[in-house]
């Protein structure tokens, strides 16, 4: 069975950082791509960062660039997000997912999703 369990979570203030974990469990990370999304209150679910098992090319949204980073342990089934420079505006429910091929920046094309994992920044 495919699952995926983020960590990390939690409250922190403007300017601190954060590193969400996401353990991917009954598959391995070969040929896939692995998103982060977010979502806040009253908010569609959009897409922070991306990472192509593929080709390793990672792509961010523009409102990430430069502060969030993806990287992956293959020894630990593991993918990151690590978040520096955190903003109020980064509040969320933050999720990995995965899709099989190359990333794919609309949330619709991914087929496992975890339970998502609260981030609060306050000001």
């Amino acid at each position: 069975e495919v699952q995926l369990v983020e960590s990390g979570g939690g409250l922190v203030q403007a300017g601190g950082s954060l590193r969400l974990s996401c353990v991917a469990s009954g598959f391995t990370f070969d040929g896939y791509g692995i998103g982060w999304f977010r979502q806040a209150p009253g908010k569609e679910r959009e897409g922070v960062s991306c990472l192509s098992s593929r080709d390793g090319i990672t792509n961010y949204g523009d409102s990430v660039k430069g502060r969030f980073t993806i990287s992956r342990d293959n020894a630990k089934g593991t993918v990151y997000l690590q978040m520096n420079s955190l903003e109020p505006e980064d509040t969320a429910v933050y999720y990995c997912a995965t899709r099989w091929g190359f990333c794919n920046s609309d949330y619709v094309e991914y087929d496992y999703w975890g339970q998502g994992t609260q981030v609060t920044v306050s000001s």
